[in-house]
């Protein structure tokens, strides 16, 4: 595997074809596709956490993952599929009918690192558009915005104020108690069918 962790096109097309297998499989027999980690090369192995976004003509359809690494890359991946077409609240089940309009994307996590801030001013200094995702947290509030969310909000006040209204705070919520992580992506996928 190279120092950076950056996968092979061959690596990516295989998890693509998990992340489609395992929703089909979900299809036809309710549950995710079991994968074994040691029938995929080893580049897919490594303990690394996914997000899986579903979309249908441009629109969001389905997006589940985790920020912390707790499977096997190409198991992460397989288990977020299905998710993501069956268990997002924000949707209602995958249908059949649905399943060849699909476009599937699949972002691999660098692990967090927290961010050092004295003001908000110097959070928004600090944000990379196009570049950072961010975990916002105060106290029992937390959410994520995925580097690919940049696409929709470039502008940093704006993509910090969605992100604190994600959380359920308030849009100009401040607080010296705010923490914010940052980690990078490594966004692959799309084409229907």
């Amino acid at each position: 595997m190279s120092t950076d962790n950056t996968l092979s096109a061959a690596d990516r097309t295989t998890l693509l074809e998990v992340a489609r297998a395992s929703i089909q499989h979900g299809l036809r027999r309710g549950r995710a596709l079991t994968v074994n980690p040691a029938d995929y090369p080893e580049t897919l192995r490594p303990l690394r956490a996914t997000f899986v976004t579903l979309e249908i003509g441009g629109q969001l359809r389905g997006c589940i993952g985790a920020l912390t690494a707790y499977l096997p890359l190409v198991q992460d991946v397989a288990t977020h599929a299905h998710a993501a077409a069956f268990k997002d609240p924000r949707f209602p089940e995958l249908r059949p009918d649905e399943f060849p309009k699909l476009e599937v994307f699949i972002s691999v996590l660098s692990p967090p690192e927290p961010m050092r801030f004295d003001s908000e001013e110097d959070l928004l200094a600090q944000m990379r558009p196009e570049v950072d995702g961010l975990i916002l947290q105060f106290r029992q509030h937390r959410a994520t915005f995925l580097p690919a969310v940049w696409e929709n909000l470039p502008d940093p006040h704006v993509f910090l104020a969605q992100l604190k209204h994600k959380a359920g705070l308030p849009l100009d919520f401040w607080s010296p108690e705010l923490r914010v992580e940052r980690y990078t992506t490594e966004y692959f996928g799309g084409d229907a069918g």
